[in-house]
């Protein structure tokens, strides 16, 4: 099973037909925000380094129109239910979907914003559950929505960075900058490059005969949060033990030579993410180059990391990049995202995209017992406003 466009086009519609129906108008604006895909540079985030995503075609739409009050209504077509909230004073409870909406209000009127309120209609064409990260489209989308209502300029980075607050800090996960700021700043056709300390940018072009494609190995993270937690505080003591404030300050050199002032379990975490910051700034490289073999062998080069190193892949996974890498069509394949489950992406060549979809999807079936989709990703605007 795989899909490509079929699955674009049709979420926009969905939002501004519901709107109409629910207020008997048209709404004044429709916002969209995008998921992402990340290319290179797992686990690197957290320790100041280097991530290297690209968002995808599928995201998160809001059709809204400003409130005739100071409350925020708003309907989802994915979930139950509805939220209602005062924009400038937010509380918990209701459903789920409805704190990251709360969150960017709270975090929004923190900075000082006058945040006005609105009433829309929420839908999205994200995959769910493959990682593709609609939690971040949902915040920018939402950040895009109250800029829109609230006559606030739109400055990708800042808004980034305050959908992140919501996330840490309103609804509680703590997630890194790197799924906000590439819903919010990336450019079509293009993968982003970020610094996670400095916050600096860096646009990068793919390959025009290159097509990315996601996998879902059909394997959910069950172990993911408090695996995360001991990896995290692994690479904070490997730091802490080599006199460094993150890992990102820790050269490959300097990790061989003090390898025995680290327990071992410690020194392969450091050793993943030393070279992982590594290798996601040689592949920013290649793809500045165009060079997409490079790009694709330090994809394997990645997975073989965390597989061997950070110890955050599973058997699936490893079967799934196994089978990707090994097809005559594709550049280079790693598991993508913080591991136990989840997806796998590949870098493949444009006119084989489809096939390779089949041949891979229908190995790893066989193999695996298990029912995986694709996704064919193409390289997204970030987070847009449509006036209507």
């Amino acid at each position: 099973m795989h899909k490509g466009t079929e699955l674009q086009g049709g979420a926009r519609e969905r939002v501004v037909q519901a709107f109409a129906e629910q207020y008997g108008v048209q709404p004044a604006f429709v916002v969209r925000a995008p998921g992402r895909v990340n290319l290179i540079g797992e686990h690197t985030d957290y320790n100041d380094g280097f991530v290297l995503p690209m968002a995808i075609q599928w995201g998160v739409w809001i059709a809204l129109n400003p409130s005739p009050d100071e409350r925020v209504v708003a309907r989802s077509l994915d979930f139950e239910g509805s939220v209602e909230f005062p924009a400038r004073r937010p509380e918990h409870g209701g459903p789920g979907w409805g704190e990251y909406l709360k969150g960017v209000a709270w975090a929004l009127a923190d900075a000082g914003h006058r945040v006005a309120a609105w009433r829309g209609v929420v839908g999205g064409d994200v995959p769910f559950g493959a990682g593709l990260s609609s939690s971040a489209a949902l915040e920018m989308a939402a950040a895009r929505a109250f800029a829109a209502v609230s006559a606030l300029e739109w400055h990708p980075s800042p808004m980034a960075l305050l959908a992140q607050k919501a996330e840490n800090d309103w609804v509680g996960v703590r997630c890194g900058i790197m799924d906000q700021m590439v819903s919010a700043a990336a450019r079509e056709g293009q993968a982003l490059l970020i610094d996670c300390r400095t916050l600096e940018l860096r646009h990068l072009p793919l390959p025009a005969g290159a097509r990315v494609v996601v996998i879902d190995s059909a394997t959910r993270r069950g172990l993911v949060d408090s695996a995360y937690n001991e990896r995290r505080e692994q690479c904070e003591e490997a730091a802490r033990r080599l006199g460094r404030s993150t890992l990102r300050d820790v050269s490959r050199r300097e990790l061989e030579e003090r390898a025995a002032e680290l327990p071992a379990a410690t020194m392969r975490r450091a050793r993943h993410v030393v070279t992982e910051i590594e290798r996601t700034l040689q592949a920013a490289d290649a793809l500045s180059q165009g060079d997409v073999g490079r790009f694709g062998g330090l994809m394997g080069a990645s997975h073989a990391s965390l597989r061997d190193d950070f110890e955050v892949t599973t058997r699936e996974l490893d079967l799934l990049a196994d089978l990707a890498g090994a097809d005559p069509s594709c550049h280079g394949a790693r598991m993508t995202g913080a591991g136990f489950g989840g997806c796998v992406v590949a870098l493949v060549r444009a006119e084989g995209a489809d096939d390779f979809a089949t041949r891979v999807c229908r190995a790893y079936r066989n193999l695996s017992g298990l029912q995986p989709a694709a996704y064919i990703c193409d390289a997204a605007e970030g987070a847009q406003l449509i006036r209507l």
